[in-house]
């Protein structure tokens, strides 16, 4: 498989929140108060199952073997009123942009965006209440109490959205994974047939003075991907978290303005909001280019801020960090 075996962005869980514990039906037997009223506590919560985003963490490779997750279960409430002790949580740490959805209707659940932020994927089953809560002026000493609440069981997907600075958006074979490899210290799969790229691959561009900004290479995607074809939109959600996005079209491409008109396009018909990004073009392979077959190309490109590079000369591509770096900061 191409790409990176580590860079794990989807999996599927089955989750088990505890149950709750049982309420008491304890009735008080002291001494000198033959006729004790009742004294059971309530049951502990089960415990919930927790997502807690994790800024060190870029995939989900650490949960890759973990299918079943379980929590556990509440304890009992007692006499003289003591609750039993809450259920143990159980708690995933995530990396940041990872979105939740239930495993059977697809549905989004939420999102986890910050370092050590938490929510509940799954609730634990509330205790049940004790004996102590059901006396009334008419029944005095109630010999019952409530049964825990079940926990729950549910499959659950997560998947991973990329919090990359640059996107890089293109045919399959626009030169992205040479352009990755070039400007960092990712080691992606090059090859020139389509569809080489099958995971994202996540790089640091290092930039002057010691800064540097995340580059991720979004595998191909082809005139109708945002209809599923391909590779389409297990791909294009990475694109959805990317501040700028820079499309790549090789010049011996037939028609570079048309090709890049296709790409954004497939964009749009994802999700209009991608085209609210900075866009900017890198017309790559440009060393096969001479001065005038240059100046022909300048004439009919699209207008947004572009450049011509070659990953191969490595010619254009300190221009093409400032321009990138200049947009990220604006």
């Amino acid at each position: 498989m191409a790409g990176n075996p580590n860079f794990v962005d989807y999996m599927k869980i089955n989750c088990r929140s505890g149950k709750g514990g049982a309420g008491s039906a304890h009735l008080r037997r002291e001494k000198f108060v033959p006729k004790g009223g009742p004294d059971g506590g309530d049951g502990g919560r089960g415990g919930h199952i927790v997502l807690k985003g994790n800024a060190q963490l870029w995939t989900l490779l650490h949960l890759k073997y973990t299918k079943h997750v379980k929590a556990g279960n509440g304890q009992p409430g007692g006499a003289q009123r003591s609750k039993g002790a809450t259920g143990e949580d159980e708690v995933l740490e995530v990396p940041l942009g990872t979105v939740a959805r239930d495993a059977e209707t697809g549905n989004f659940l939420f999102e986890i965006t910050k370092d050590q932020e938490t929510k509940i994927l799954l609730e634990g089953g509330r205790g049940g209440l004790g004996n102590d809560h059901f006396k009334s002026s008419t029944n005095r000493t109630p010999r019952y109490a409530q049964p825990g609440e079940p926990g729950k069981e549910q499959w659950f997907i997560l998947e991973l959205k990329l919090l990359a600075d640059v996107g890089l958006v293109g045919f399959p074979n626009a030169g992205k994974s040479t352009l990755l490899s070039v400007v960092t210290a990712a080691k992606p799969e090059i090859a020139d047939y389509p569809f080489t790229t099958l995971r994202p691959n996540l790089g640091i561009v290092p930039y002057r003075d010691h800064r540097s900004f995340v580059m991720a290479d979004i595998p191909g995607i082809i005139e109708g991907a945002h209809a599923g074809k391909g590779l389409g939109l297990r791909f294009l959600r990475h694109i959805e978290r990317n501040a700028l996005l820079l499309f790549l079209v090789p010049s011996d491409s037939p028609d570079i303005k048309m090709e890049f008109n296709i790409l954004k396009n497939e964009l749009k018909l994802y999700n209009p909001e991608l085209l609210d990004k900075v866009i900017l073009l890198a017309i790559t392979k440009s060393d096969l280019l001479d001065d005038e077959l240059r100046g022909l190309l300048e004439k009919d490109l699209p207008e947004v801020p572009y450049v011509f590079i070659s990953s191969i000369a490595q010619t254009g591509l300190a221009t093409l960090k400032d321009l990138i770096w200049e947009e990220l900061n604006r």
